[in-house]
């Protein structure tokens, strides 16, 4: 069963899935199901590179990756940033190679957010 929010990847071809509907099917590409990605440990090596930086000026929200800013290269870069607040995504910006690692959100009420990373190379990161 899958759950909104969640992120799975296909360990054969490279997709990657985020949910936005649950179902209780099992993702499959490939032929195999998709790996449910799991938040990388923020004790592990690279986190300088991963780990999504929050600063907060009323209601915007800028999330840069990283405290050394993250290369953004064809071969290796930020997918995706998302907002979480009480584990569900609330917005999201999707993000190619060539841009700045970061993204600035606008909320409503900025109470008990997180932010998460997909780094096509090195997985999730959450601060």
């Amino acid at each position: 069963m899958t759950k909104i929010g969640e992120i799975y990847k296909c360990e054969i071809c490279g997709n990657v899935v985020s949910v936005a509907q649950e179902g209780v099917g099992t993702l499959v590409c490939c032929n195999q199901n998709m790996k449910l990605l799991e938040k990388q440990n923020i004790d592990k090596e690279g986190k300088e590179k991963h780990v999504p930086v929050l600063s907060m000026e009323g209601n915007k929200v800028t999330v840069k990756v990283g405290s050394i800013e993250h290369p953004m290269e064809e071969e290796h870069h930020i997918v995706l940033i998302q907002i979480l607040k009480d584990n569900k995504v609330i917005k999201e910006k999707r993000l190619y190679p060539g841009e700045k690692p970061e993204a600035i959100f606008l909320l409503e009420n900025t109470e008990g957010i997180k932010a998460r990373e997909f780094c096509n190379l090195h997985g999730l990161w959450i601060n």
